[in-house]
């Protein structure tokens, strides 16, 4: 496997996130984390009222969304159709939440875009990151997105390297992985699609598409 492996194209299906025209023009997918506040500004302004309503000072949230009283919504946000935003869930700014998704209790998010179908439900921690179509993050499992030395993050996919010019950066998950229960992600962790994370694991680098992960020394392919 390759670095190149990562590309936006074979990470996430564009037609599930409401902000495809943020990764236009980029080739990897933390190319666009500095893009996203703007981005939201520009794209909410755009949004039809008859299906998202203007809370506040640039965070919309749409009609059909659920948003538990005790949530917290920080702008710039957009909160797209049916999504679901529990109890005392912390969005600090920053943040899209794709169509269907579940943010749930004492969850924080902030600089993410969340494709549609995502479930972080429940204490999750997810900054500086993009979650692909119906990807999942067990209780517990967090991002980490800033390096003990605080210097730049850099991608590895083994004795390949990539600096990003982040000094912050989460996670990239592609399309429907599956992180288990209190793992965590370390800065600058990228999970290929399909990918299935098991509980308790401590991700550093790239995890390769259609595996299982069940600690560093055994990576497997799942079966066709």
């Amino acid at each position: 496997m390759s670095i190149a492996d990562y590309r936006i194209e074979k990470m996430f299906d564009l037609s599930e996130t409401i902000a495809a025209d943020l990764f236009r023009g980029a080739v990897y997918p933390w190319e666009v984390l500095p893009n996203i506040k703007d981005f939201i500004i520009a794209l909410g302004k755009t949004l039809p009222e008859e299906i998202y309503e203007k809370r506040g000072e640039d965070i919309w949230v749409a009609r059909s969304a659920k948003v538990f009283d005790s949530a917290y919504i920080g702008g710039p946000c957009i909160i797209d159709e049916n999504a679901e935003i529990r109890q005392c869930a912390f969005i600090r700014g920053s943040a899209i939440v794709g169509k269907g998704t579940v943010v749930g209790n004492s969850t924080e998010l902030k600089n993410v875009v969340l494709f549609n179908k995502v479930e972080v439900p429940h204490y999750n921690y997810v900054g500086d990151s993009i979650l692909g179509f119906h990807a999942h993050m067990g209780a517990g499992s967090i991002t980490s997105n800033i390096k003990a030395d605080k210097k730049n993050v850099v991608v590895k996919d083994g004795a390949e390297e990539m600096p990003t010019g982040l000094r912050k950066m989460g996670a990239m998950l592609g399309d429907w992985v599956d992180v288990g229960c209190n793992t965590v992600l370390n800065p600058g962790s990228v999970i290929g699609p399909r990918t299935n994370i098991y509980p308790v694991s401590m991700i550093r680098g790239c995890v390769p598409a259609d595996h299982i992960y069940k600690d560093r020394e055994h990576i497997v392919a799942k079966e066709q």
